[in-house]
C-alpha cells in the first residue's frame, strides 16, 4: 500500500478520498485553489498545497502544479477524483511518466472510452447492445448527415464525441432542423471539448438510465456491483440516484453485468468504471462508459456493503481483488439526493456563505458533504455542495428515511435544491418506480413556480 498520495480534487469527493486513505493508515495531500483555503479537508489534510487562483483553469486543471505537489511532497500515487482531470488521457499519461501511479485505468483505456465514438466501436466488438447510429463519426459532408438520419430514422440526437457530463447533445425530430443541428453542436464541442467531432443516435422517446459498476483489477479479474437508475435528471444531469432499479428482472440485469465483464476483460480495463445504458421495451442499449468514481458510487456502497474507494487504492497499489462474482450480493435499497447550492426551480447557482448547516442523521443515513456553518461556497464550480444518501430494507423504508432526512436537513444563508428533492419524495409516479430520463423536465413544466 502507498504511504502517501495526492488527492487531485475538491469538495465531498476530496474529503471521501481523504477518509479511505485514513482508513488505510496513508497520509494525504490535498492540493487546493485560493477560494478553498477554508475547505474543510484542506483543514483535515496531512499535507495542503495552494496551486493557483480560483479558475479551475489556473488550479485544478494545472498538469504542471499538480505534478510539481506531488514531487515536492514525495506522493507516490495521484487520485483524480471525478471531473476535472480525472477523464484526462493526456494526464494520467504525464501522472505516470512522471513517477507516479494513477489511481484509474490506463491512459489507453481512457482514450477509447473517453471518445464515445470509439467508445462504442469497442464495445460493438465486444458484444454490447448499443442504441442504433451513424457509424464513426460524422463526415463533413451535409448529405451524409442527412443519409444517416433518414436510415436511422427520426427523431435522432445529435452528440459530441468527446462530450461529457451531459453537455454536446442537441435532439432533432425534422430533416429541416438538421443540418444546423450538426453544425452548432459540432461548433460546441470544437469550444468545449477541444474536438469537434459528432456523431449521431437514435433518440429513444422514454427510456430510463440504468448504470452498471464494475472493479477490475492489475491480475485480469473483474466484478460488477449489481445497478443504479438514474433517470432522474434534467438537461441531462443526475439529481437523484437509486440502487437496485426497480421493476427490472434480475435476469436481465446480469446478462447485463455479465457483458460488462466481458468487455472490461476485452479492453484490459483497471480500476473503478461504470457503463451507462439507456434501457426501454425490456431492452438495455450502451450509451458510455465513466472511467472514474461517480458522484452516486455511495448508494452501491450501501447495497453491496464494497468501499469503492478503498478498492480503487487497494487496485492502484496492486492488490487483487478480495472477492468472487458470487459473494458480491446487494441487501435492501439506497437512495441518494444530490444537494446543490441552486434555486431549486429555476437552478440558478446560489454562491455564499453558509449561516447555518444542520444535516440529517438516524439509522440507515449517511451525508457526504466538505459543508459547515460559516462556509462560503464559491461560484467558480460547480453548485454541489453534499449527497444525503439512505438505506433501508425496502425501496419504500429507504424513500420514508430520506423523507426524514429531507425534513431534518437545514441550510440557511444561501439556497439549496432541498425544497425540490422534497417534493420528489413524495411525487405519485416517483413512488412507484421506473420513471424515465423526460419524467423531471416534464414534472419541472408542469410545476413552474
Amino acid at each position: 500500500m502507498f504511504k502517501k498520495i495526492l488527492i487531485a480534487n475538491r469538495g465531498e469527493i476530496a474529503l471521501r478520498i481523504q477518509r479511505a486513505c485514513r482508513e488505510l493508515d496513508v497520509k494525504s495531500v490535498v492540493v487546493y485553489s485560493e477560494a478553498d483555503r477554508d475547505a474543510k479537508y484542506v483543514k483535515l489534510a496531512d499535507e495542503a498545497v495552494c496551486i493557483g487562483p480560483a479558475p479551475s483553469s489556473q488550479s485544478y486543471l494545472n498538469m504542471p502544479a499538480i505534478i510539481a505537489t506531488a514531487e515536492v511532497t514525495d506522493a507516490e500515487a495521484i487520485h483524480p477524483g471525478y471531473g476535472f482531470l480525472s477523464e484526462n488521457a493526456d494526464f494520467a499519461e504525464r501522472v505516470e511518466r512522471s513517477g507516479f501511479v494513477f489511481i484509474g485505468p490506463t491512459p489507453d483505456s481512457i482514450r477509447i472510452m473517453g471518445d464515445k465514438v470509439s467508445a462504442k466501436q469497442a464495445m460493438i466488438k465486444a458484444g454490447m447492445p448499443c442504441v442504433p447510429g451513424s457509424e464513426g463519426a460524422l463526415p463533413d459532408d451535409p448529405k451524409e448527415a442527412i443519409r444517416s438520419a433518414r436510415a436511422i430514422g427520426y427523431p435522432v440526437i445529435i452528440k459530441a464525441a468527446g462530450g461529457g457530463g451531459g453537455r454536446g447533445m442537441r435532439v432533432v425530430h425534422t430533416e429541416a432542423a438538421l443540418v444546423s443541428a450538426v453544425q452548432m453542436t459540432r461548433a460546441e464541442a470544437g469550444a468545449a471539448f477541444g474536438n469537434p467531432a459528432v456523431y449521431m443516435e437514435k433518440f429513444l422517446e422514454n427510456p430510463r438510465h440504468i448504470e452498471i459498476q464494475v472493479l477490475a483489477d492489475q491480475h485480469k479479474n473483474v466484478l460488477w456491483l449489481g445497478e443504479r437508475d438514474c433517470s432522474m435528471q434534467r438537461r441531462h444531469q443526475k439529481v437523484i440516484e437509486e440502487a437496485p432499479a426497480p421493476g427490472i428482472a434480475r435476469r436481465a440485469i446480469e446478462k447485463i453485468g455479465e457483458r460488462c465483464v466481458a468487455a472490461c476483460k476485452r479492453i484490459g480495463y483497471r480500476g473503478a468504471g461504470t457503463f451507462e445504458f439507456l434501457f426501454e421495451n425490456g431492452e438495455f442499449f450502451f450509451i458510455e462508459m465513466n472511467t472514474r468514481i461517480q458522484v452516486e458510487h455511495p448508494v452501491t456502497e450501501w447495497v453491496t456493503g464494497i468501499d469503492i474507494v478503498l478498492m480503487q487504492l487497494r487496485i492502484a497499489a496492486g492488490e487483487k481483488l478480495p472477492l468472487l462474482q458470487r459473494s458480491v450480493q446487494c441487501r435492501g435499497h439506497a437512495v441518494e439526493c444530490r444537494i446543490n447550492a441552486e434555486d431549486p426551480y429555476r437552478f440558478t447557482p446560489s454562491p455564499g456563505r453558509i449561516t447555518m448547516w444542520h444535516p440529517p442523521g438516524g439509522p440507515g443515513v449517511r451525508v457526504d458533504s466538505h459543508a459547515y456553518t460559516n462556509y462560503v461556497v464559491p461560484p467558480n464550480y460547480d453548485s454541489m455542495i453534499g449527497k444525503i444518501i439512505v438505506h433501508g430494507d425496502t425501496r419504500e423504508q429507504a424513500l420514508a428515511r430520506m423523507r426524514t432526512a429531507l425534513s431534518e436537513t437545514v441550510v440557511e444563508g444561501i439556497q439549496t435544491n432541498i425544497a425540490l428533492h422534497r417534493e420528489l419524495m413524495v411525487d405519485a409516479k416517483f413512488i412507484e418506480g421506473g420513471t424515465s430520463i423526460h419524467y423531471l423536465e416534464s414534472w419541472l413544466d408542469q410545476h413552474k413556480r
